[in-house]
Formats: C-alpha cells, sequence, structure tokens
C-alpha cells in the first residue's frame, strides 16, 4: 500500500508538472506573436530611435524660438501725475516710453505710435496702497506688465531710501548685495555626497512624464488590440486551445517586454553618452570642476554660483548613477504596466469598439493622470507625508516613486513601495482575469457597471 501511495504520489507531481510547462508553452507563444509583432514595425525602430531626441527638441524647442522671434515693441504714454517715475524711466527693446502730462488718457491713446497708456498717481512714493492704471488698445502680454511694474517698484525703492538722507547710498547698497550659491550635502549616505535638488527634481519630472507616457500607449495598444480580435471573432478560436486567462496574460507580458526593449535601448543610449559624449562636450575646466565637487573639495571650484550646474554635469557624467536610475524606473514601469494593462485589457474585453470603450477607460486614465499630479507634488517636496503615501498607494506608486528616486530616498522605501505594487498587480489581475473571461464572449451591447460586478462574482 505505501509503494501504491508513493507512486500515485509521483504520478500527480509529474501530471501537475507537465500541465505547467504546457500553460506555460502556450503563455509563450503568445507573448512571442505579441513582441515579435511589434518590435518588426518600422514604427518601433524609428519611435525608439528619434524619441530621446524628440523629447530633447521639445524641452529646447521654446527657447530655440524665443531667441529666433522678434518680440514685439510696446510704446506706452506715460501719465506722470508724480513727476517723479517718468525721468527715471528707460527705454528698453520691449518697452518705449514717451511723456503725456499735457494730455487725458483719451487724446493720449489716440496719439500715433502709441499702443497704451499708463497713469501714475501723484502719491505713489508716499502712499503703500497706491495704484497703476494701464490703459490698452488691445490685449496686453504678462512680460509688458510685469516689466513695468518691475521698472515702477525699483524706481520707489530707490526714492524711499533716499528719503533717509543716507550719504554714499549706492555705494552702501552694492557693497550690501550679496549672491551667495548652496551646496547640499548628504550626511545620511556613507560618504559625502553633493547632489542637486533642481537636477533632480527635472529628472524626477522627466521620467514621471516618460512612464505616464508609456502607461497610457501601451496600456491602450493592449486594449485596442482585444477589441480588433474580439471584433473579428478570432478570439473565439484562440480561448478552444487556450484558457482566457492565459490569453490575456500572454498579451500583457508581450507589450510588456516591447516596453522594456525601448527602455533597455534608451538606458543603453544614455550610458554611452554619460560615459564617451559628455566628458568630450564639457571644457577640462569644468570637468575639473565636477571632479572637485564629487571629492568634496569644493574650495577648489573656479565659479562657486556655478555649482548648481556643476552638480547636474556631475549626476548626468556619472554611469553607475544613469543606469540605476534606468534599472529603477524600468522594474516600476513593468509592475505598473502590468497593473494598469490588465485593467485595459478587462475594458478590452467588454465593449465590441473603441466608441464604447471611452467612458470605461476613465477606470484606468484617471489614476494616471492623478499619478501624475501627485508625482509633481512628490518632486516638490521628496520626504513628505503626502509624497510617502502616495508612492506606496499601487495606483499612483509607479508615477509618484519614480519622481522621488532620484533625490536618494531610502532603499527600504523603494522596496516596500515595489512589493505593494506587485501585490496590487496580482490582485488586479485576479480581477481583470474574472472579467475578461466573460466579456471576450459578449457582444451586442455595452454592459453597465453593475454587470461587470456580477461578471467578477460568477465562479
Amino acid at each position: 500500500m505505501k509503494d501504491g501511495y508513493h507512486t500515485k504520489s509521483i504520478a500527480a507531481t509529474i501530471l501537475n508538472f507537465t500541465v505547467i510547462i504546457s500553460t506555460m508553452s502556450k503563455i509563450g507563444i503568445i507573448i512571442e506573436r505579441e513582441y515579435m509583432e511589434r518590435v518588426k514595425k518600422k514604427s518601433f525602430v524609428v519611435t525608439t530611435l528619434l524619441m530621446p531626441l524628440l523629447m530633447l527638441l521639445l524641452m529646447a524647442l521654446p527657447a530655440i524660438i524665443m531667441s529666433y522671434v522678434d518680440s514685439s515693441a510696446t510704446t506706452v504714454a506715460v501719465i506722470d501725475n508724480s513727476g517723479i517715475i517718468l525721468p527715471n524711466l528707460k527705454n528698453s527693446n520691449d518697452l518705449t516710453f514717451r511723456p503725456a502730462s499735457d494730455a487725458t488718457v483719451d487724446s493720449a491713446i489716440t496719439r500715433d505710435g502709441i499702443d497704451a497708456v499708463l497713469v501714475i498717481p501723484a502719491n505713489i512714493i508716499e502712499n503703500p496702497n497706491a495704484a497703476l492704471k494701464y490703459y490698452s488698445n488691445g490685449p496686453s502680454s504678462v512680460g509688458t506688465e510685469s516689466g513695468i511694474t518691475d521698472l515702477i517698484n525699483t524706481i520707489i525703492e530707490t526714492q524711499r531710501l533716499k528719503a533717509y538722507d543716507i550719504e554714499n547710498l549706492n555705494t552702501i547698497l552694492d557693497n550690501v548685495k550679496s549672491d551667495i550659491s548652496l551646496t547640499t550635502v548628504r550626511t545620511d549616505k556613507d560618504s559625502e555626497e553633493s547632489n542637486s535638488s533642481m537636477f533632480s527634481y527635472a529628472v524626477g519630472i522627466g521620467m514621471t512624464f516618460v512612464l505616464y507616457m508609456f502607461l497610457l500607449i501601451y496600456g491602450q495598444m493592449v486594449m485596442t488590440s482585444i477589441i480588433e480580435e474580439k471584433g473579428n471573432r478570432v478570439l473565439e478560436v484562440v480561448v478552444s486551445s487556450v484558457k482566457p486567462a492565459q490569453l490575456m496574460m500572454g498579451k500583457i507580458v508581450g507589450v510588456a517586454l516591447v516596453a522594456v526593449t525601448q527602455m533597455v535601448i534608451w538606458g543603453v543610449l544614455l550610458a554611452l553618452m554619460s560615459a564617451y559624449l559628455l566628458p568630450a562636450l564639457v571644457p577640462a575646466e569644468a570637468m575639473a570642476d565636477v571632479a572637485a565637487v564629487q571629492s568634496g573639495n569644493f574650495d577648489q571650484i573656479s565659479d562657486p554660483s556655478s555649482i548648481g550646474m556643476i552638480q547636474a554635469v556631475g549626476m548626468l557624467g556619472n554611469v553607475g548613477h544613469i543606469i540605476t536610475l534606468v534599472t529603477l524606473m524600468t522594474v516600476f514601469l513593468v509592475f505598473g504596466f502590468l497593473l494598469y494593462s490588465s485593467i485595459f485589457a478587462a475594458v478590452g474585453s467588454s465593449v465590441d469598439n473603441i466608441q464604447d470603450a471611452s467612458q470605461l477607460t476613465s477606470f484606468a486614465v484617471f489614476p494616471i493622470i492623478f499619478g501624475l499630479i501627485f508625482a509633481m507634488v512628490a518632486a516638490t517636496n521628496p520626504m513628505g507625508d503626502i509624497a510617502f503615501w502616495m508612492s506606496m498607494f499601487p495606483l499612483t506608486s509607479p508615477m509618484v516613486m519614480v519622481a522621488r528616486i532620484p533625490f536618494g530616498i531610502p532603499a527600504w522605501e523603494i522596496g516596500l513601495s515595489l512589493l505593494i505594487l506587485v501585490a496590487g498587480f496580482v490582485s488586479m489581475v485576479w480581477f481583470a482575469g474574472k472579467i475578461y473571461r466573460v466579456g471576450i464572449f459578449m457582444y451586442g451591447k455595452k454592459p453597465s457597471i453593475k454587470e461587470i460586478v456580477r461578471w467578477i462574482r460568477y465562479k
């Protein structure tokens, strides 16, 4: 009897192992098909190679446009009732001031070449509540208004200081003026580490937007693929040999590998640029300043006022740091995508066309948008309570944690966030699988939320 029991146990183990291998083989076929179908497209190659250049261009485009586009000059007629401000107003490329104290607003505004009229009250120096009035012939730009107020505030402050009758006032003010730089040194690390909060903020926001883009684009790619195959009745043929849950996981993992492939390629390109291109482009003097900052010798910096830029170059030139950032970003991308794509897959299986899916996709799109919003908050204050808890909540943690990582947060927070995200992914796949197995066989009408909840309860 004992030998017979062992024989049955071994046979059951072999059977279970065979089932697992067969299941993995079927999922592997689906993964391979989904992956190769997308990677072989020319659009994938083009976007993978050109997207980094496009993102750099988009970041530099505003500055390029501003440098080439001529700014429109504004000619302002000034009615100075104080008699003090107008003599001290200086013309610039954008603003030209013309005296009009002997005119009214209506007559001044109709003069040739006049775009606006500025009325200055008589008591503007003494009265802290005095206000300017600006009459414009058309829409006024923010730059013009701020330029005028900055000029007049400077004049008022100078006149108020002169009232104190202090000798050599301008010399005293020049000597008092200070422009110091702030260097942040981490004391919670094994060695003194200098970093730039502004650069970490920029990197965190940039990584968050990349993650946001990937989750939306590739998540909707999964949903669209399912809707198309459902409309062509291809799924009915496929599920005759593969379980619905296996088909869903195969699609999700296959598309996830496409996203990972892009991230790996971008990571390699960034590492190569950091290791070889950056040192060749940055002057030797600047690289010497970077080496001084990295070694903690801040007194050897040639220009202390540019410490922020030196820290940024040092972080960009740190290949290990770049690889760490890309690796962690890829990990959160994978599990964040697996979580969200399971929602998109459930939506795709529930409807017959893209139009019907628009309402249901809000269950996936809104949390992604909230994650982006909280990521901006986290990048401003990476150690705040909101940043911490939103980086632990599975639906927002991919974006929020990626925004915090460049600041060098504790490793246990990253690990805990990832662990909760994995648990959230497993739970979401379980719910999505229940919807998917019923939804792919439903045709003819868009299901209500109540019906979808009933699908989840089916055993």
